[in-house]
């Protein structure tokens, strides 16, 4: 059985996540633009990951990309997202996971807003959001 670094057996994975939370999180899916539950968001609050609860991303630093994900210029904090160099789909990205659990979140680009120049470009189906109260 595949473990992760946090030692989460695969079987442990299915019966943690929905089926659609596995094949994003677990087997680096992408949820459809425009589809998901975080696109269009505009409440304060902060982003987790849906497999761990990980603080991923916070609301001050999700901007309209346009593309149909909720899109971010920097993770919430230094350390947590990590990234990796994806080759899959015929072309050369770097994928964002969370460094707790290394689920796959989406990929990172370098044609963001702002002095950082990022798009993180996440699956909102990979997320938990917590509204501020």
């Amino acid at each position: 059985m595949a473990k992760t670094k946090d030692k989460t057996t695969d079987d442990e994975w299915r019966g943690r996540l929905t089926e659609e939370q596995y094949q994003v999180l677990r087997k680096k899916g992408t949820e459809p633009p425009f589809s998901g539950e975080y696109w269009d968001n505009h409440d304060p609050g902060i982003y987790k990951c849906a497999g761990c609860g990980e603080l991923l991303f916070a609301s001050g630093d999700k901007f309209e990309s346009g593309t149909g994900w909720p899109s971010f210029t920097r993770a919430a904090a230094d350390g947590s997202v990590e990234t990796r160099t994806d080759t899959s789909h015929g072309m050369v990205r770097k994928e964002v996971l969370c460094s707790k659990c290394s689920g796959h979140l989406g990929h990172v680009f370098d044609d963001g807003p702002g002095p950082g120049g990022k798009r993180y470009c996440i699956n909102s189906i990979s997320l938990e959001f917590i509204k501020d109260e």
